[in-house]
């Protein structure tokens, strides 16, 4: 079959997007790719049709759970065998993936990078066929960027066993992060696929106000169609989203914090159109394939311009008119001010972090690696009498130097530890008749049930044992009263994986040149996104397009400078310069009133400023 076959298969398309079929050729003939599409630029697509034409298996490491699962049953639906990995999973859940992904005839397995490291994962990777090596937001294991994590460099190594090519997928990657991607990804050769991230249908606006919720409700009443709003904190969601309601706008919240089934429902309450407007953290978003957005509104100005530039790109995906809109103010300013401070905690007390969550969890030394441990940032705070902000950050740091790996608001599976010895267990007086079949499917389905507490699918057992989910807990709830089980109900918490044992005061490695560079760089992009709204010239496309190594385009036409006219100096600027250099230098004042008109005053003073900045040469008469 060829790729276009393949898409026509099992996707129903008849022609590629712009790149992907580059993309897609160039990872079949063996090479190494990195490509950058943005978001909404159909990046699934460049990894999925070339693995399905191989022979093995795809690797795909992605860090977003959500996302992973949310494309298994994707590819599922579509008649194609996937699975995925990842930190919410037991051991025994793992070993079978893993034993179907080797030999089983599976075309993808997902992992989440962590999993790359562990000895069980190692163990079955000579077995495994692997295709290809896929990296999704890899931007992730560059130091440069915006969202380093330090279980991606795990993916380099990798390659040292398994020979198999590598496609690197991002939507924001600077020119410098590009090159690190490369490197840590041991690419045989530089191989970069950019298409372009001009977006033609989307119109940015920059608004200072200090009046943003009257904005957001008068561009929801002017704006027809699906909107996101996004702020910064969990708290502000609702408030927002009830601001809106009471101004007779359908919406709603979404943040992090919520439980998954709460999540699910309001995001498919958003997706099926129930909802309008969802109100959210930047938790939402990533992996919603909606293409009919037509306005996404930023509350509080981003730290870094990747972010920004991932989140207003969710709005007209279908290519029909729609707006990215910034509201800002001085608070704005403020605040982001504020938040290197607390996102940068000293050194000093990122070690007392260190040594304050081992005790926290009575972990001695040299001792606690492989420990998976349900983490309450709000408690701990408590206990130490600790601010959250800082204590969060020094955190996430430590994540950063590969010390833990922060798992933030992950669904564990229920577990059950049964306390009773196999032989005893038959003698045991059991008060519902339902009990025998819940302990015997239990028995089956999980060997070391009665060694350590196992993750198990309520579901698979429900269905078993013939009753259904809401049934299945309320016996095993009754087994635990009888003191027959451990009953750990499923939850959804933010979880710590310690990655080694733990560290002796002053052994704890934490890198200050790494520190002071990522100190740096986030001051610089947050310096780019006040520059971003302050900016009164320059097209509001072209500036970002810009920063992320794009030099040549035009003024996009739409944005709020252009519109008003700010953004004309800078086009003829452009304009200008290419004509002066394709002269070599040398043009007359008749000459440029030939090319440029006779309305002088529409390009003389831009040209005066070019002359005064040395830019270009001087007219001769």
């Amino acid at each position: 079959m060829t790729p276009q076959e393949v898409l026509q298969k099992y996707w129903g398309y008849e022609a590629f997007r712009p790149m992907q079929e580059e993309i897609i050729h160039q990872a079949l003939d063996g090479k190494d790719v990195l490509a950058i599409l943005p978001t909404g630029g159909g990046k699934s697509i460049c990894f999925q049709v070339p693995a399905l034409l191989r022979d093995g298996i795809a690797l795909v490491v992605t860090p977003l759970i959500a996302l992973m699962k949310d494309q298994v049953q994707n590819l599922q639906a579509r008649g194609i065998r996937a699975m995925a990995v990842h930190a919410g999973m037991g051991r025994r859940e793992v070993d079978l993936a893993l034993n179907n992904a080797a030999y089983g005839d599976y075309k993808f397995l997902y992992l989440s990078p962590e999993r790359l490291r562990t000895q069980l994962f190692q163990s079955y990777l000579s077995v495994l066929n692997v295709s290809f090596i896929v990296v999704d937001e890899a931007h992730c294991i560059s130091q440069w960027g915006y969202d380093f994590r330090p279980n991606y460099l795990q993916i380099g190594e990798l390659r040292s066993r398994v020979d198999a090519p590598v496609i690197a997928l991002t939507a924001t990657a600077t020119p410098l992060v590009a090159k690190d991607i490369m490197a840590r990804l041991k690419f045989q050769e530089p191989n970069m696929l950019v298409s372009g991230f001009e977006r033609p249908n989307l119109s940015y606006v920059v608004r200072k106000t200090q009046d943003k919720l009257g904005q957001i409700r008068s561009i929801c009443e002017g704006v027809p169609g699906t909107g996101i709003v996004y702020v910064r904190s969990r708290a502000r969601t609702q408030e927002m989203a009830d601001a809106l309601k009471a101004a007779g706008i359908s919406a709603s919240f979404y943040h992090a914090g919520l439980g998954p089934e709460t999540r699910s429902l309001r995001q498919e309450e958003w997706k099926s159109g129930r909802t309008r407007v969802m109100v959210c953290t930047n938790a939402f978003g990533m992996g919603i394939d909606k293409p009919d957005v037509r306005f996404v509104v930023h509350a509080d100005v981003p730290d870094s311009p990747e972010a920004y530039f991932q989140e207003a790109g969710r709005a007209g995906r279908d290519g029909l008119e729609s707006y990215a809109v910034l509201l800002w103010n001085g608070t704005d300013k403020t605040r982001l001010a504020q938040l290197e401070q607390v996102s940068f905690p000293t050194l000093e007390f990122i070690e007392d972090i260190y040594h304050k969550v081992h005790i926290f969890f009575e972990i001695p030394y040299d001792a606690g690696m492989g420990r998976m441990l349900k983490f309450d940032l709000a408690a701990f705070c408590r206990q130490y009498k600790l601010q959250q902000a800082p204590t969060y950050y020094a955190i996430k740091y430590l994540e950063r130097e590969g010390h833990w790996t922060l798992a933030e608001d992950m669904d564990i599976q229920t577990r059950i530890h049964i306390n009773v010895d196999r032989q005893s267990l038959y003698s045991v007086e059991l008060p519902d008749p339902a009990m025998p079949a819940v302990l015997e499917a239990l028995m089956r389905m999980y060997t070391g049930i009665f060694s350590f507490a196992t993750p198990i699918d309520e579901d698979a057992v429900a269905a078993r044992c013939g009753v259904t989910v809401p049934m299945l807990r309320q016996l095993l709830y009754q087994l635990s009263v009888n003191h027959v089980v451990r009953y750990i109900p499923a939850d959804h918490a933010t979880v710590l994986l310690i990655q080694h044992d733990r560290l002796r005061p002053g052994n704890v490695q934490l890198s200050p040149d790494r520190y002071k560079m990522l100190r740096s760089t986030y001051r610089e992009r947050v310096q780019t996104m006040l520059d971003y709204v302050e900016e009164e010239d320059e097209c509001r496309s072209q500036f970002l397009l810009r920063y992320f190594g794009q030099e040549e385009s035009k003024p996009c036409g739409k944005c709020d400078l252009c519109r008003s006219g700010a953004a004309r100096p800078m086009e003829l600027a452009a304009r200008l310069k290419a004509w002066i250099e394709a002269r070599g230098g040398s043009y007359t004042l008749l000459e440029l009133r030939a090319a440029f008109g006779t309305a002088e005053d529409s390009y003389l003073g831009v040209l005066r400023e070019l002359i005064d900045r040395h830019e270009v040469p001087s007219y001769t008469e």
